[in-house]
């Protein structure tokens, strides 16, 4: 099966396509709305009910995003989660997924969390080398991250 085609980053203008639909200037199907943040349904969904949440200012990346803004955005996703299980959208689980640049799949530079309905067969799929890693080798990965904090 072939890739779907990239979404475009920026309007036709040249603006980020988040920051347009984050100020009301590109259209949307809203869920959430406040002063700090958006939530609106993903466009080319993974499952029927599948949301992202964006803070209304341009942060490119999860390092740029406030750590308060990061928690607040998580609390959002959190409360969405619950109503859309509450909705009769096909959910038995749900996905909160953060693609924190391109390498990790984020197509649009502009820090957004989604919430992705799950159900068997569903057609999600991560893929990785999944082998249980030594002791040793968990401790030197610890010992690099303590050390970067």
């Amino acid at each position: 099966m072939a890739e779907p085609p990239r979404l475009p980053a920026t309007t036709p203008t040249g603006e980020c396509v988040f920051c347009a639909i984050a100020s009301g200037r590109a259209p949307a199907a809203f869920v959430h709305e406040d002063d700090e943040f958006v939530a609106i349904v993903d466009l080319r969904p993974v499952t029927t009910g599948h949301l992202l949440v964006l803070p209304r200012p341009h942060h490119p990346d999860l390092a740029s995003l406030p750590a308060a803004a990061g928690a607040r955005m998580f609390t959002i996703a959190h409360e969405l989660a619950a109503a859309v299980r509450r909705t009769d959208l096909r959910c038995e689980a749900i996905n909160l997924f953060l693609a924190d640049g391109e390498a990790a799949g984020q197509e649009i530079p502009h820090v957004h969390l989604h919430v992705i309905p799950r159900f068997p067969g569903d057609g999600f799929v991560l893929s990785a080398d999944w082998r249980v890693r030594s002791r040793e080798e968990l401790a030197e990965v610890a010992a690099k991250v303590r050390a970067a904090r």
